[in-house]
């Protein structure tokens, strides 16, 4: 895994949803990759200037409308690749332009700094995270004291479940992660946070899970999103 200091990684919440579009950049080279470009794909570009970065590639973490309406004209700005997973594309179903997919497990070269893959279904079938050195972006899979809707296409409460408990027992507690969308108090977390302070990541039973996540959590809880204790 890199080194924490190869990259940077910047953020703009962009469109009425509050959603976080990433640029890593990878110090050496320059070149950066965009993380779910959508909504003011200009904002994204000119960030990229202002940081002398070339945009190598694209990469998604799910196919929602609201990740991904801006691929079309990012990739008509830069000959960048576009990467997802196999998954993914095939829930998707849409004609790609300059795919890359990937499998969960894989990795990806931006310069100097290497991009782990990480298979994350539960908000859709091909969610993907994105892990370089001790940053993780979680797209919809988890929000800072929060985690994605499962009742939209392609959604599974008991493989969110699965995926979450993955990520509690098999990731550094350091680990910082950056969300899809701008829902808490804080833009970031560790890892170590979100296991003592996510009512998602504080369930021992499936069940349990299931039915706060689709039937309790929206009626009970409101954004921001702060820490629980304890369900």
């Amino acid at each position: 895994m890199s080194d924490a200091r190869s990259y940077s990684i910047h953020a703009l919440e962009l469109g009425p949803m509050e959603n976080f579009v990433y640029l890593v950049q990878d110090h050496a080279t320059n070149t950066a990759a965009v993380v779910d470009p959508a909504w003011e794909v200009s904002r994204i570009t000119e960030l990229a200037d202002q940081r002398g970065a070339r945009i190598t590639d694209v990469l998604l973490t799910h196919s929602h409308n609201d990740h991904v309406n801006g691929v079309g004209e990012i990739l008509e700005h830069s000959d960048a690749r576009l990467h997802l997973l196999r998954s993914e594309a095939e829930f998707w179903n849409r004609e790609l332009e300059r795919p890359q997919l990937h499998d969960g497990g894989d990795h990806i070269r931006l310069g100097e700094t290497e991009i782990e893959i990480l298979h994350t279904p539960g908000h859709t079938p091909g969610s993907a995270c994105y892990r370089m050195g001790n940053d993780l972006i979680t797209g919809d899979t988890l929000f800072v004291f929060g985690c994605g809707r499962c009742d939209l296409s392609g959604g599974d409460p008991e493989e969110m479940y699965a995926t979450l408990k993955r990520l509690k027992e098999n990731l550094p507690r350091e680990i910082v992660i950056h969300p899809g969308h701008n829902y808490a108090e804080q833009p970031t977390s560790t890892l170590q946070e979100q296991a003592e302070g996510n009512p998602f990541m504080l369930f021992r039973d499936v069940d349990a899970f299931v039915r706060y996540r689709m039937h309790e959590h929206d009626r009970t809880r409101r954004t921001p999103y702060r820490p629980m204790r304890g369900l």
